[in-house]
């Protein structure tokens, strides 16, 4: 690694027009045998690597212009501590790395957790911090950038810099010490949920399994920090599992994947797909997580060990309903015992994993729910839900399906892309107008036209409201896209009689969409509705197209007659439930 070469810094900068022009601030050295002190930080102006080395041969204006950048005066001021403390040599990520060089740049990123680490001591400049003492409380009139916190803490790269070092010394905006870990760990657990025993010694990332935080915790760590680059969010994460990888700036959130996949071809910590453990996130497809913000909330999974036995717990729960067939339990235990439970394969199908699956009750072909050998904060085993996608399976967001029947270990090939596929769906609601019905909006996002667009990362809910001010009757269309079919559904309800429909449509949508969402998709098949106080029908019909979209018309026709409308829209609505009247048709 390149070192600065601390007096020799300094002494050129007490006489930079009579120096030495070749005098060498900086030099090659080895960090296992070499005693050197480190800066991590937050950027502003920075001086590089052609600055810092040829600053004695540059013109003395463009000179001075270098020397009055707070980037240059964090240099001195770093070597001045450096000197202070008794060390000769100083690494800062700023100037000792020759970023022209793109091998260079990325040796350095890979070997900068294990630089950190060897480093004697670590220096941190908090360029926000005026007070003599280190902020114990978050304050958002002073850092509202940054959760409250110096925007040192919210950084990606600056996670690394904290855990590896054995030392580290936190220094104010006008570097006076304002503490170390060791004396602020209570505080820093607080601010970045990293427990203290790993902040009293980073070494336990690389200790043995059970004593090491799982995968999902250790992202949970870096899922509220940013990079300046999208790739970085990985890059900055490689020290911390102790996985390599090569650079390639340009790949976007593709990084991000690459890192799971390193992680995966040395670990078997199924809590890495543990992650949107709240269900916040509503995706499918992919089982990786696209960025490390999908893991907030991890900060309290833990692998389970002792699989078996929290199996058999959890068989005895009634949500299964089944009493636990010894034989099968036996089976099942040797399974969970065996390596298959252990071994992973990446491969063009998808990542190979052996997990105990219950099927669903009422769709089994199509939808599973794997059982992760991870626990939540409440001690429940976390579960991830699947849907058959040809050869693969793919990760769903939470469906209310049942799921019964006695676990089974089943070999699975999880699906892994992230290429985000689009999917149209023409409407033609023509009709709807000729009862005086008028398309009010679509929720959560406009369309253009009359063609919603679906995407594979999770946009496969889409709401759509008519309203007829004139006998206040609306109804909600909830048309949901999954991998292989297409579902739709239809939501109606009275609105308020202090309420004009158009003005209160947002909120009936939003209402609709959460419902919908939760709706089990194989209870309703009725493919029209009765509209409260109308003597209307709505319905849904669909066509296939072979171009590969679809076409739905949704429809609005006069009741024949035959029915109350009060009568029928109230024995619906005591069949379907109190929350509106829903119905769906599913089509390939």
């Amino acid at each position: 690694m390149l070192l600065l070469n601390v007096s020799a810094v300094l002494d050129r900068e007490k006489d930079i027009q009579e120096v030495d022009t070749e005098i060498e601030v900086m030099k090659e050295l080895d960090d296992e045998g070499t005693s050197y002190a480190i800066l991590s930080h937050r950027w502003g102006t920075e001086v590089n690597y052609g600055e810092m080395t040829g600053l004695a041969t540059m013109e003395a204006r463009k000179r001075n212009k270098v020397r009055e950048r707070d980037g240059y005066q964090k240099i001195i001021r770093s070597c001045q501590q450096a000197e202070k403390d008794g060390y000769s040599w100083l690494w800062i990520d700023t100037c000792c790395i020759d970023k022209r060089s793109s091998a260079e740049l990325s040796e350095a990123i890979n070997s900068m957790y294990r630089w950190y680490r060897n480093a004697q001591r670590c220096y941190v400049y908090l360029g926000d911090v005026d007070e003599s003492a280190f902020p114990t409380e978050q304050d958002f009139s002073r850092f509202d950038r940054s959760n409250g916190w110096p925007e040192w803490f919210s950084r990606g790269w600056t996670l690394q810099e904290l855990i590896a070092p054995k030392e580290v010394e936190f220094f104010n905006k006008n570097w006076v010490s304002i503490g170390t870990k060791h004396d602020l760990t209570s505080t820093l657990e607080d601010i970045t949920r990293i427990p203290e025993e790993v902040l009293n010694d980073g070494q336990v990332l690389n200790t043995n399994p059970r004593r090491r935080p799982c995968v999902a915790r250790v992202m949970s760590w870096a899922a509220d920090r940013k990079t300046k680059r999208v790739e970085d969010r990985a890059y900055s994460l490689l020290g911390l599992f102790g996985v390599n990888m090569p650079l390639l700036y340009g790949e976007g959130s593709k990084a991000f994947q690459r890192l799971q996949l390193q992680i995966i071809r040395v670990s078997s910590d199924h809590s890495i797909f543990a992650w949107n453990p709240k269900g916040l996130l509503r995706r499918h497809g992919s089982v990786l997580a696209d960025d490390p913000s999908c893991f907030l909330g991890c900060h309290d999974i833990k692998r389970e060990y002792d699989f078996v036995d929290s199996l058999g717990a959890y068989m005895r729960q009634d949500i299964l309903g089944w009493a636990i067939d010894q034989v099968k339990f036996m089976l099942l235990r040797w399974r969970a015992h065996s390596l298959q439970l252990s071994r992973w394969d990446v491969t063009n199908m998808g990542i190979q994993v052996t997990l105990p699956v219950l099927r669903s009750r009422y769709l089994p072909r199509y939808f599973f729910r794997a059982i992760l050998p991870c626990r939540d904060r409440y001690g429940n085993l976390i579960t991830l839900d699947l849907e058959s996608s040809g050869d693969s399976v793919c990760k769903r967001s939470h469906v209310a399906l049942h799921y019964n029947g006695f676990p089974e270990f089943r070999s699975l090939y999880l699906h892994f892309s992230q290429d985000v596929q689009y999917f149209d769906l023409r409407l033609d609601d023509r009709r709807t107008s000729w009862y005086g019905f008028t398309r009010c909006g679509t929720f959560p996002r406009e369309i253009t036209g009359d063609i919603v667009k679906f995407s594979s990362d999770g946009h496969t809910l889409m709401v759509l409201v008519y309203a007829n001010n004139a006998t206040r009757s609306r109804f909600a269309v909830g048309l949901r896209r999954d991998p292989n079919r297409v579902w739709a559904h239809i939501f109606c309800d009275e609105c308020p009689v202090n309420q004009e429909v158009w003005s209160s449509w947002v909120g009936f949508a939003a209402q609709a969409y959460d419902i919908l969402w939760n709706a089990p998709l194989y209870e309703y098949n009725t493919r029209d509705i009765h509209l409260p106080r109308s003597i209307c029908h709505a319905r849904i019909v669909h066509t296939g197209r072979k171009s590969g979209s679809t076409d739905v018309m949704i429809d609005i026709e006069q009741c024949p007659g035959c029915c109350d409308p009060r009568g029928y829209d109230h024995i619906c609505m005591m069949k379907y439930g109190p929350h509106g009247l829903m119905v769906h048709i599913s089509w390939n």
